[in-house]
């Protein structure tokens, strides 16, 4: 049997941690290795306990969730930091995908995605849910002063990306666009091999890494 991911739990409110915890320890393959009140003792738990992933609030005392973010990144960056918090604005999303968290999750979803979430981003790397990625992407497409690395993407690759990230399938896609389906798929593995990308999530980390999109 493979060994469970190693969760480390960061929320200054302790009834959130708890329900939190209580949710984790009843799947078989994640492991909850401890919590922490506020981002300064995230810091010290990571070094104590060495997670996989590190659930993250943003509005804490002593550290916020973004400094902690970064510091934990730069410390640690096998560590893979999903943040789960109540706001979902590319004004938080975009920051912190900057500081180094790979996924990034809100208060209002349940259970079952926050658990997926925390699977995808140990397995895969990365995660965001259609309606964060679609504000980001939406931001990629409007921004005025990327410079080359947003020539990097044609006008239909664009398209195509945000329709992807709204939750449309290749043939929806195509009927929107007045294209096939597999025009579609060839839009969706050219933007992924430009970048590099594996899946929309990591496409969405490549554009903030490069300030395509601006905070």
């Amino acid at each position: 049997m493979p060994k469970p991911i190693r969760v480390l739990v960061v929320d200054d409110h302790a009834i959130v941690r708890e329900g939190i915890c209580s949710l984790l320890a009843r799947r078989k393959d994640i492991e909850v290795v401890g919590e922490a009140a506020d981002g300064k003792r995230a810091i010290d738990a990571v070094v104590q306990f060495d997670p996989d992933v590190v659930l993250m609030d943003i509005q804490m005392p002593v550290l916020n969730g973004l400094d902690a973010t970064r510091e934990i990144h730069k410390r640690f960056p096998s560590t893979r930091i999903l943040v789960l918090t109540q706001h979902e604005s590319k004004e938080y999303v975009v920051p912190l995908l900057r500081a180094g968290a790979v996924g990034y999750i809100t208060k209002t979803a349940r259970a079952s995605e926050v658990i997926g979430a925390i699977r995808a981003v140990y397995d895969e790397g990365a995660y965001l849910p259609p309606r964060i990625t679609q504000a980001v992407v939406t931001a990629v497409a409007e921004s005025a002063d990327s410079g080359e690395e947003q020539t990097l993407l044609t006008e239909r690759e664009v398209q195509v990306l945000i329709l992807v990230a709204e939750g449309f399938s290749s043939r929806e896609i195509a009927e929107r666009l007045s294209i096939s389906a597999k025009t579609v798929d060839t839009h969706r593995a050219n933007i992924m091999e430009k970048v590099g990308a594996h899946n929309v999530a990591e496409l969405i980390k490549y554009a903030i890494r490069k300030g395509i999109v601006s905070a």
